[in-house]
């Protein structure tokens, strides 16, 4: 819901200066334009322009579809706008209302990365904006109409519709619609009622009101049994005053005329309408456990603390972002354009705005994934009464929802292009925005085709690791067994919304496990000429978990082992390392994916050698290279250095150049490598003119750092300044899979290494 911005001016926490410095600078506005092909020579500019540019202009005009081949018609949606009905400030006029049209462009492309352009018309006229925006629709992949008022709305999205052959979607309508569709989904599902049955009360039958009458009678809910009230009332069948075409059709046959009359057993109330429509005593009067979608904003008609105070058994949703069940239209509009404009729909019909809102209800159903948790203060999400509606900002959304608007287009005959692999489909929109969704894609097929493996997790009593060793398991990506005691382990699964009696998650407590005195004989052996007595094994194996699930993976009860989130990098590596040996021909390296601007590169060794020695370097660039070979890419490494092939000297740019001499002189090396070179002649091929006896073909994708600082410094500045992903550090060269997750990591990262645990014995026999 966009809201009333003259009243949440009381409620910013930011001042007016902010505001007008955030939209001035560093430059004015929130969008821009982006060439998409290179434009840095005079060839570029020949094909971007006259004369390259001929050839597609004739295809064009011999074939009108191949526009979308060949410009960005495609993946283009035009905001447009006259400015009468601009959020909660009414009719400030076409060019006030630019701020929020860009705002509008910005949000679909964070979270849909659709291409959007705003456009503001002077009039308010709905002829002249039906003739303007007919004549520039051949422009565009799809038309979003925003903050037209109402009834023109309804008039000038309809007839659009009719004389575009591309989508039309006014959002102040349908949006709203659709994220309330969803909600009341879900809240009929927790309450145990039918749609079919339920008794509907709308308060507000503006763009918004009239949009969710029709979405939520088209899934289902009988006319008969919605009740919609304005201002002056009831609309009842035959009333005289107020009525026009769109609120003629909602009006019933009853005898009610107030919205108190109305509400009387009512199963749902929705309002789109104004703070304080709805009272404590009204609530009172409906059916036992009440739904309400009090939308209002930035004050919704009743607040949540107000219904809970005389209905505890009711359901809340709010269009506020500091209430449960939030009504926020970014949850809709992104991913309905994006399915629309991937199989290039005709139009968006009713059945496609059904398909969001059940995909919405179905995603809400979900495990929460930790980035949302995150952003929503640690505040635990699990379906039930205060969580019906995903978040805004759950990174699933735009891979989950618009295959299902897709399918819809094509079930109705509305698609030009259809999908004929739905599942690669999917795959791709998780790339779109996530750089590390293809290497995760890559890992999580290669385990879920691969035998199961168990996997333990030494720190079972974190909350954190619990929640990723479930969704380990529920993923069907192996066997999750939690180290820890066990009642602790129930009481933070129960704290975590994941039933102990239902998970099905092993849990070992290594004071009682059965394996404690073959760990113990095992360690003993290891350990007994390094200073321990047998007891000390014993205390270590009780009271360590990494030693006792070490112990697990070395004895073959596991296949690997995830750890590292309460301790840090160095000492969970030494403590491991007194239970698994380094691979035979291995050496122990971090290694850090980094996924930005299309390019994937693995950085080493950023955690385990800190001034490696020529040989070292050999090893560790050997190492990586093997590796990044088993995941399916050809390794180009590149020796890193502040020099370039001896310019200036140094003593450790001379170490460099021996650890590549030492490459040469090796026999069966079967990577390209170079060096030593700065990143610039690494990356990018074009600046090694002056260079050209350098055997790397093409960028390098395998960096060899000199010494730890300057690994881990630039792996984590490349993070903290946005733009690129960091996976890892990967622990490569031990024995045994084990993966060390950094300190404190979130539910993601951790499932996400233990992933890679999963995946580790293939990285260990490349070499074989």
């Amino acid at each position: 819901m966009g809201g009333d911005l003259m009243e949440q001016v009381d409620k910013r926490t930011f001042t007016d200066e902010e505001a007008l410095s955030f939209h001035k600078h560093p430059t004015p506005g929130k969008i821009g334009v982006t060439a998409t092909k290179p434009m840095a020579t005079q060839r570029d500019l020949s094909l971007a322009y006259s004369p390259g540019v001929a050839v597609p202009v004739l295809a064009i005009a011999k074939d009108p579809e191949l526009a979308y081949d060949y410009t960005s018609k495609g993946n283009m949606v035009a905001v447009i706008s006259n400015g009468t009905a601009i959020l909660g400030l009414g009719n400030l006029g076409a060019l006030a209302s630019k701020p929020v049209m860009e705002g509008k462009g910005v949000l679909f492309k964070r979270f849909a990365d659709v291409d959007a352009i705003d456009i503001e018309m002077t009039t308010t006229d709905p002829d002249e904006i039906i003739t303007v925006v007919k004549n520039i629709g051949v422009t565009f992949g799809g038309i979003n109409l925003e903050d037209i008022r109402s009834p023109d709305c309804f008039r000038i999205e309809t007839e659009l519709q009719e004389l575009l052959d591309i989508p039309v979607f006014h959002d102040d309508q349908h949006g709203t619609a659709i994220i309330c569709s969803a909600g009341l989904i879900n809240a009929c599902e927790i309450t145990g009622r039918r749609i079919e049955d339920v008794k509907v009360v709308l308060n507000g039958p503006g763009a918004a009101g009239i949009a969710t009458l029709g979405l939520i009678k088209a899934m289902g809910v009988k006319h008969e049994n919605v009740i919609a009230v304005d201002r002056k009332g009831v609309l009842y069948r035959g009333r005289p005053e107020d009525m026009n075409q769109w609120k003629s059709a909602h009006a019933v046959d009853t005898d009610k005329r107030t919205l108190a009359e109305a509400l009387e057993g009512a199963d749902v109330f929705i309002g789109v309408s104004a703070k304080g429509a709805l009272t404590p005593e009204l609530v009172k009067t409906m059916a036992p456990r009440p739904i309400i979608f009090a939308m209002a904003n930035p004050d919704p008609e009743i607040t949540p603390e107000e219904v809970y105070a005389v209905r505890d058994d009711a359901i809340v949703a709010t269009g506020r972002s500091d209430y449960p069940n939030q009504v926020n239209n970014v949850l809709a509009f992104p991913y309905l354009f994006r399915g629309a404009l991937d199989v290039r729909a005709r139009q968006i019909n009713m059945e496609m705005k059904i398909a969001t809102a059940r995909a919405l209800a179905m995603l809400a159903r979900e495990d929460v994934p930790d980035e949302v948790v995150a952003a929503y203060h640690g505040v635990q999400l699990k379906f039930g009464p205060k969580y019906i509606i995903p978040t805004p900002f759950d990174p699933r959304l735009l891979s989950y929802i618009p295959p299902f608007v897709a399918q819809a287009a094509m079930d109705t005959g509305v698609a030009r292009r259809p999908i004929g692999d739905m599942d690669a489909y999917r795959d791709s929109l998780a790339q779109r925005l996530d750089p590390t969704a293809a290497f995760s894609q890559k890992l999580q097929g290669a385990v879920l085709s691969a035998p199961e493996k168990k996997i333990v997790f030494a720190e079972g009593e974190e909350q954190s690791v619990i929640r990723a060793a479930y969704a380990f398991q529920t993923q069907g990506l192996g066997k999750a067994v939690l180290v820890g005691r066990e009642e602790l382990v129930h009481e933070n699964m129960r704290a975590a919304g994941i039933d102990p009696a239902d998970a099905g998650l092993e849990i070992l407590n290594a004071r009682l496990s059965t394996w404690n005195e073959a760990a113990v004989d095992y360690l003993y052996g290891r350990l007994q000429r390094e200073g321990f007595l047998r007891r000390d094994v014993q205390r270590l194996i009780n009271q360590d978990r990494n030693a006792f699930a070490s112990s697990m993976v070395a004895l073959g009860h596991a296949d690997g082992m995830v750890t590292g989130v309460t301790r840090n990098f160095d000492q969970v590596l030494e403590e491991v390392l007194n239970v698994i040996d380094p691979a035979p021909d291995g050496r122990i390296i971090g290694m850090s994916v980094v996924m930005a601007k299309g390019h994937t590169l693995f950085i080493a060794d950023t955690n385990v050698t800190e001034m490696p020695e020529a040989e070292e370097l050999v090893e560790i660039a050997i190492e990586a290279a093997r590796a990044v070979k088993t995941l399916g890419y050809e390794p180009k490494v590149a020796f890193m250095s502040y020099s370039t092939f001896g310019n200036p000297m140094g003593d450790r740019s001379e170490r460099i150049r021996q650890a590549v001499r030492m490459l040469d002189d090796m026999e069966g090396v079967d990577f390209e490598y170079e060096g030593e070179m700065p990143p610039e002649l690494a990356l990018e091929p074009e600046s090694r003119g002056a260079y050209p006896f350098m055997r790397l073909n093409g960028p390098a994708n395998v960096l060899i750092m000199p010494a730890i600082h300057s690994a881990s410094i630039s792996t984590q500045l490349i993070k903290s300044l946005g733009g690129a992903e960091v996976i890892g550090p990967i622990l490569l060269g031990l024995d045994r899979p084990v993966q060390i997750c950094p300190l404190g990591a979130s539910v993601s990262r951790i499932l996400q290494m233990a992933t890679v645990c999963a995946y580790d014995r293939p990285l260990m026999e490349v070499a074989e």
